[in-house]
């Protein structure tokens, strides 16, 4: 019997750092053990060297008894530059020992645009979505949603958890500290009218 590893991958700015942290709570689980209220580079995760290097999983030690959880952005970034994952190296070196799944992370279109934008000098989501494509061809592909873990909390990592079949953790007192403030609460600002505000205002009086 193989452990089971769980790659979680999505666009820059999707919410890598954020699942990361929620789906290494659990004791059985081996991520980013000190990923707690921190940000981390890539370049600090623990399964950094085998992205760059992915034969280097042959001489990692495998306790089938864990589960494993590893974290990477499409593109990332290393000496400043973006870099593709190295997806099918990785995936495929990766099975020989372990049971793979795939969580894709996803963000709202506008918000990564504008994200990106601010932090990176140019927009890299259709760059990741032609990557993530391919993944459904290396292992089994579940999606996340950072919209849905703000709007449900706890609930939508249980939900997570038994669909993917991987261990979860939501002590309610760190959910509350991960839920005081959406992420994306900072990119919204109050819309003008509508096109169906007034028929919408309408029906509600006539209901």
């Amino acid at each position: 019997m193989k452990p089971l590893m769980l790659i979680l991958t999505g666009p820059q700015g999707s919410g890598n750092h954020l699942f990361a942290k929620l789906l290494t709570m659990h004791p059985a689980v081996d991520g980013w053990p000190m990923l707690r209220t921190e940000w981390k580079g890539h370049h600090e995760e623990p399964f950094a060297k085998y992205w760059d290097n992915p034969s280097l999983l042959k001489d990692k030690k495998w306790n089938k008894e864990r589960k494993y959880m590893t974290s990477i952005s499409c593109p990332y970034v290393k000496d400043g530059k973006n870099l593709i994952p190295k997806y099918n190296e990785f995936i495929t070196e990766a099975k020989k020992y372990c049971e793979v799944i795939i969580g894709v992370i996803g963000r709202d279109r506008n918000i990564l645009q504008t994200q990106q934008q601010r932090l990176r000098g140019g927009n890299t989501t259709l760059e990741a979505m032609d990557e993530i494509k391919q993944l459904h061809d290396l292992a089994p592909v579940f999606y996340i949603s950072q919209e849905l873990f703000f709007l449900y909390g706890a609930d939508y990592i249980k939900s997570l958890g038994k669909q993917m079949n991987f261990p979860v953790l939501c002590p309610s007192e760190v959910y509350r500290d991960y839920l005081k403030k959406d992420s994306n609460s900072s990119y919204i600002t109050k819309p003008s009218e509508g096109k169906f505000d007034k028929e919408v205002k309408e029906a509600i009086k006539q209901s």
